[in-house]
């Protein structure tokens, strides 16, 4: 996580999650310098992934992100006014945990992010918020 988007933060991002997760196919971002960067598409290529990047002005292309984004705020973020950004990223592991794991979406027929994806919907793995385990 970081309040600003250098070059060398991105491709550190992306190298995390392409060891995690392995690499796509295709990336798609925005035409921001971070991206457009030598060595962050240079960091996409050594994994052949076939860069995407939208076109100007092309403001729909985010909508699914930018809702996702504004979920977090109202669901989370404004209501815990984290005092720090460690606070802030333990706070986002925890929301992003229940977001894909324990929250059933109206748009996958109530089933949740992890559920569609793994293809585990007979055997659903319902984890509780860890805030709640708390409170």
């Amino acid at each position: 996580m970081s309040n600003i988007l250098y070059t060398d933060f991105c491709v550190e991002a992306l190298e995390t999650a392409l060891t995690r997760y392995g690499a796509p196919e295709i990336f798609n971002t925005d035409q921001g310098t971070q991206f457009t960067a030598t060595a962050f598409t240079d960091a996409l290529k050594a994994y052949t992934i076939q860069i995407s990047m939208d076109g100007k002005g092309r403001l729909m292309d985010h909508v699914f992100v930018e809702r996702l984004w504004r979920t977090v705020k109202y669901e989370d973020i404004y209501l815990r006014a984290y005092a720090t950004p460690a606070e802030l990223r333990a706070g986002l592991d925890r929301y992003f945990a229940f977001y894909n794991i324990r929250r059933g979406h109206a748009t996958l027929a109530r089933q949740t992010p992890d559920e569609v994806y793994s293809g585990t919907l007979s055997s659903p793995r319902r984890l509780p918020y860890p805030a709640e385990e708390s409170a």
